[in-house]
C-alpha cells in the first residue's frame, strides 16, 4: 500500500453502508432497552414490517423511561413511520 507523505491515512473509513449501520445500531439499542422492560423485539421484523414496527414503537412510547421514548422517536423517523402529528 502506498501512503502519500502529505496526506495522512484516515483511521475512520466510511462506507456507503454507514447510514444503514447507524440505523442498525439504534435498532439494536432499542431491542435491548425494551428487553429491559420485558418486551422482546425481533430486529429484522422491526425493519421490514411496518405494522410490527409501529406496535413496538407504541410500546416504547408508553415507557416510563425518557431514553426509550426518545430512541423510539428517532427510529420512527429513520424507518419513515412518522405520523402527521410528529
Amino acid at each position: 500500500m502506498l501512503v502519500h507523505p502529505e496526506k495522512p491515512m484516515s483511521m475512520n473509513a466510511s462506507t456507503a453502508h454507514e447510514p444503514r449501520a447507524l440505523a442498525l445500531a439504534d435498532v439494536i439499542e432499542f431491542k435491548w432497552l425494551l428487553a429491559g422492560e420485558g418486551v422482546r423485539v425481533h430486529v429484522e421484523r422491526l425493519q421490514n414490517d411496518s405494522d410490527y414496527a409501529r406496535e413496538c414503537l407504541a410500546r416504547a412510547d408508553a415507557s416510563s423511561r425518557e431514553t426509550v421514548r426518545k430512541l423510539a422517536q428517532r427510529l420512527r423517523q429513520r424507518l419513515g413511520l412518522c405520523s402527521a402529528l410528529d
